[in-house]
């Protein structure tokens, strides 16, 4: 009995002191066009790497990275390789647009040729 009541002491003496981490806010959902007050950072420089093993040129574009506000700051989004829709489909990548003094964010989407 003695042994038992001292493991509860030291395991709740552990958990007491256990690291906490405090979740992040939400991010912000828009429902509407994105605009910003300040401009984004420069693009970062990519080195794009082999596509995935085992596909065809033609069966994967890569989508390059860019930056996304979180509501309260720019974040990186990594470029990655995506499954072409169609054979005949051209990504055009997300960009942010300087417009009337704030920075207007469109999203990257597939075009079909």
């Amino acid at each position: 009995m003695r042994i038992a009541m001292i493991l509860i002491v030291v395991a709740l003496g552990i958990s007491s002191t256990a690291c906490v981490v405090a979740p992040r806010p939400p991010r912000v959902v828009v429902a509407g066009p994105l605009i910003v007050a300040r401009p984004p950072p420069p693009l970062r420089v990519e080195v794009i790497p082999a596509a995935p093993i085992g596909a065809s040129a033609d069966m994967y574009a890569w989508q390059p990275g860019h930056w996304r506000w979180d509501g309260r700051e720019y974040e990186w989004i990594p470029g990655r390789y995506e499954l072409r829709p169609s054979p005949t489909a051209v990504w055009v990548p997300d960009e942010w647009v300087h417009r009337r003094g704030r920075w207007v964010f469109r999203p990257g989407h597939w075009v079909y040729r």
